[in-house]
């Protein structure tokens, strides 16, 4: 074979894990006996969940927009949990606020945004919106970690 080979691990999620796995193995200080990947695991499928199967309908709110999110069975379950989870952890970051919701079939998101940031914030749409920050990847390695982030 040539010199060049791949560095893709062919899935994202497979990705997530590797990273934080080798993020875990490169630090001296990890409790392995804290360790959970399976709860990282159950988060990415969360996310794979709302990002690919969730529907959403955007009404306009004084302020800013409601995410209106649903979807069947486990996407369910998955909109609650990122939706309350994403509220939780940013609301007031940026001035921008978030109020979340369970509804029949998933969840609502109001978020609200200075008025600078009314076009941005209508523009990012949900999936957008839950992108914003790096809050992602620290999330990740404390789930592996076996921390609760959210409480």
């Amino acid at each position: 074979m040539g010199g060049t080979r791949p560095t893709q691990p062919g899935q994202s999620a497979f990705a997530a894990v590797q990273e934080i796995v080798g993020i875990l193995e490169a630090d001296p200080k990890t409790d392995w006996s804290k360790v959970n990947i399976e709860a990282l695991r159950q988060h990415l499928i969360d996310m794979n969940g709302v990002t690919l199967s969730a529907e959403v309908k955007s009404d306009p709110v004084d302020g800013g927009v409601r995410f209106t999110v649903t979807g069947p069975g486990g996407v369910r379950d998955s909109i609650r949990r990122m939706v309350a989870a994403y509220a939780a952890t940013m609301n007031g970051v940026g001035d921008w606020q978030f109020v979340a919701a369970e509804i029949d079939g998933g969840a609502t998101l109001v978020a609200r945004a200075p008025a600078k940031d009314i076009f941005k914030l209508k523009a990012l749409g949900f999936l957008g919106v839950l992108t914003r920050g790096t809050h992602h990847q620290e999330h990740h390695l404390m789930l592996a970690r076996g921390e609760h982030p959210h409480y």
